[in-house]
């Protein structure tokens, strides 16, 4: 991992009653005002040959009682598969991400003419939904693929204090 490339400290967030960290990469970007359901969206300064910038978006949500983390995902995958352009989930699996369970989801689609890979980490407490999509060129995904592990890495999860 390059020096502009290596995250920073978690930075604390607060979506529906809990702690959240996570660190993004010290020369990327983030968006001042993201959209609503988004904590955190972040691009990187430099623009690689592909001409794609690699991204990341943490996103929340609330997810309907009684679906669990299997569940949710295989809507979410269906409903994004209808939404973008040439999806293709490329592999897909559940584990424990130190000490939370998370579902990782790497798909494909086409953006204009660019061939983009999305690694995605998804996590479930308490009815909130969270998801890291980090997404970069297919060219370029060799590049970040260790940056985009290494932020998921960061995400800490922790009740609010009382």
């Amino acid at each position: 991992m390059t020096h502009d490339t290596a995250p920073t400290r978690p930075a604390p967030l607060s979506p529906a009653g809990r702690q959240l960290g996570i660190a993004v990469p010290p020369t990327w970007r983030r968006r001042s005002d993201p959209d609503h359901g988004v904590l955190v969206a972040a691009r990187a300064t430099r623009l690689p040959a592909s001409g794609v910038s690699p991204d990341l978006v943490l996103r929340y949500s609330r997810v309907d009682d009684g679906e669990d983390l299997t569940a949710w995902r295989e809507r979410a995958m269906g409903e994004l598969a209808d939404l973008l352009i040439d999806f293709a989930l490329e592999d897909d699996d559940e584990f424990d991400l130190l000490g939370h369970d998370v579902a990782y989801r790497r798909f494909a689609h086409r953006v204009g003419t660019a061939d983009v890979l999305c690694d995605q980490w998804a996590w479930l407490a308490d009815g909130v939904g969270l998801t890291l999509t980090c997404s970069a060129a297919r060219e370029d995904y060799p590049d970040y693929c260790d940056v985009f592990e290494t932020i998921a890495e960061t995400v800490d999860l922790l009740p609010d204090a009382a």
